[in-house]
């Protein structure tokens, strides 16, 4: 297994081991996530992809049978000491998730809503037409910012809750199979939309897509039963792997 040796990881697994009851599902797991990178997760179903994800932001804190052993770090911390405030870390790592789960108020309330309760001193109206730019969707909702998000269609759903993601200020996105609800030319709009906010945020994506996971990361991660088998350059890991059981995933020759 290929080792990234980045300087400064902004995300740090160190001997983690993820439980759901007595069953582990993520094996003493060893990985950096460097800064303003975008990381694909890959791998078959069941295999810990989305459980990684999730604990990325400790959002498996709300399933009661959860468990963990080991370390994640964000930016050198520990993110399961108990000192740490768990809402501002959210803040600091957002979440989109596989199917589009925009608010059923405004568009502009779907982007306000957070930051308002967060305590957001800045001009409103300038938040939401940043963070829907930055979600490329502001030219097709500026004139509508008062329906419903329910309204729109299912990619510009998904985009909407990229940008309320984006208005929280987040430095780490975490996108779990966020185009697996959405249709051919939604999905290129928000690979599109993950090339471009590469450059301001970190980004890990869960995908089954593996062309997907090579358009859009430039690192990969091929987990499989609850195992990180390989992980490195997604040019090196789709074309020359180091792992015989990457390569038969990937050429599809698997089971």
């Amino acid at each position: 297994m290929m080792s990234q040796k980045f300087t400064s990881p902004i995300l740090q697994a160190t001997n983690l081991n993820l439980y759901y009851g007595t069953k582990k599902v993520v094996k003493n797991l060893n990985m950096k996530i460097g800064k303003k990178t975008v990381t694909a997760m890959i791998g078959p179903s069941g295999c810990g992809k989305s459980t990684i994800l999730r604990s990325f932001n400790r959002m498996n804190d709300f399933i009661d049978t959860f468990s963990h052993e080991g370390e994640i770090l964000f930016e050198g911390s520990d993110i399961y000491k108990s000192k740490i405030d768990v809402t501002e870390f959210r803040r600091r790592i957002g979440m989109v998730f596989q199917k589009p789960n925009p608010f059923s108020s405004s568009i502009a309330k779907n982007i306000t809503w957070g930051p308002k309760i967060n305590g957001y001193k800045g001009d409103l109206n300038e938040l939401v037409e940043t963070s829907l730019r930055k979600a490329a969707l502001w030219d097709e909702v500026k004139d509508k910012l008062n329906d419903s998000g329910l309204a729109l269609s299912g990619g510009q759903q998904q985009r909407l809750c990229i940008a309320r993601a984006i208005a929280m200020d987040p430095e780490v996105i975490l996108m779990d199979e966020p185009c697996s609800a959405l249709d051919p030319a939604s999905t290129l709009a928000i690979e599109d939309l993950i090339h471009d906010l590469k450059q301001q945020y970190t980004i890990v994506i869960v995908t089954h897509n593996m062309q997907q996971a090579a358009r859009v990361s430039e690192y990969t991660a091929f987990m499989y039963n609850g195992d990180l088998v390989e992980y490195g350059p997604t040019t090196k890991l789709f074309s020359t792997p180091d792992e015989k059981l990457t390569r038969d995933y990937i050429v599809g020759r698997f089971g």
